[in-house]
């Protein structure tokens, strides 16, 4: 498979003629920040690869000529596990990158007016070099232990608005010995998740990473097994974070992309930061030893944590996590039938 050269030439917006500065100035302070996580993950997590150009593409309706339009938009980055490089954008307005505080998580923002014909349209690609991570290489034997940054320590071990870290949760460890290396703990709450939930997308409730209502629902999507298990976790004093982005279909070349897939790393010191795909474990049983510890090269990273602060600042709080545009005119949300999602992937050959 081809290699993408990590070289980040100035791209010209098509639709708005900006000059979109180059990835290495723009993400500059973005790779500053993320080396507190960065730095902490195992050496040599390396196995397949697979190239793609992933496409973030969506159309906006039904908005009234002359308003005032706010939209956020997640930008991937590249860190242990992607190499990204943007492609031109196409876009109603120039944008501006900004980066989110508290997870260090980049934004793409753009302010514009609402034209006659009620409707927008934008697409944000990207070239993405996906890496497979190997629980393998997550042999604690090759690798010197090493101190998660006290600022991380405390962001991955507190409890999000949905996501707490005492209380019902705690109630599915009655009766269990728990292990005292925090690797093989992981592990135990690894299974014990898988055992308490089902996958599953019936009714209402699921898809929200409410562990309260997990618990009692015992069932629901990606987001609400990994709540789950990060609850656990960090009431067990194991640093934790949620990770989200896009799975790339592996039974073609190119296509739609549905929504979005998110999954977790636990930390340990000696082991640094390591991988769980839980749901994608319980829809596919005979890959359980795999996910955990280990993630294929079929996704894309766009954002991570919860309880996300836009930059510049929304007139409408914190996001639960942020995958999806998010789009405000003159200060209100709009509904997600406003915004007609077209994501899609292509694979790049030799």
């Amino acid at each position: 498979m081809k290699k993408m050269t990590p070289i980040w030439p100035l791209f010209l917006c098509i639709t708005t003629g900006w000059a979109e500065p180059s990835a290495a100035v723009r993400h500059g302070k973005q790779e500053e920040n993320r080396s507190a996580v960065d730095e902490t993950t195992s050496a040599g997590q390396r196995g397949r690869t697979r190239s793609f150009e992933f496409h973030y593409r969506f159309d906006v309706s039904g908005l009234e000529p002359g308003k005032k339009v706010r939209i956020w938009l997640p930008v991937p980055t590249s860190n242990s596990e992607q190499q990204v490089v943007p492609l031109p954008y196409q876009l109603p307005a120039k944008p501006s990158f900004h980066t989110e505080p508290k997870f260090d998580n980049r934004i793409l923002y753009l302010q514009t007016v609402a034209p006659d014909s009620g409707k927008l349209s934008l697409d944000v690609p990207d070239r993405i070099e996906r890496r497979e991570v190997l629980a393998s290489k997550l042999d604690a034997s090759d690798i010197d232990s090493r101190e998660l940054p006290k600022r991380q320590r405390k962001l991955f071990l507190q409890a999000n608005s949905k996501v707490p870290i005492d209380g019902k949760p705690l109630g599915l460890l009655n009766g269990l010995q728990l292990n005292d290396d925090p690797y093989e703990l992981a592990h135990q709450l690894y299974e014990l998740v898988d055992q308490h939930l089902t996958y599953s997308k019936e009714g209402t409730g699921w898809g929200n990473g409410d562990v309260l209502w997990v618990c009692d629902s015992r069932y629901g999507n990606c987001t609400d097994f990994h709540s789950l298990f990060i609850s656990l976790a960090r009431s067990q004093g194991i640093p934790s974070r949620f990770e989200i982005g896009f799975p790339i279909p592996s039974d073609a070349e190119q296509g739609a992309v549905g929504g979005y897939h998110c999954w977790a790393f636990f930390f340990t010191q000696k082991r640094g930061w390591v991988p769980v795909d839980i749901s994608e474990a319980d829809k596919r049983p005979s890959m359980k030893e795999y996910y955990f510890g280990s993630l294929p090269p079929d996704r894309a990273t766009f954002s991570i944590g919860r309880d996300i602060e836009l930059v510049p600042k929304s007139e409408n709080g914190p996001l639960n996590f942020f995958i999806y545009p998010h789009v405000e005119v003159d200060g209100t949300p709009l509904t997600r039938k406003q915004i007609a999602l077209k994501f899609s992937y292509a694979d790049l050959r030799e």
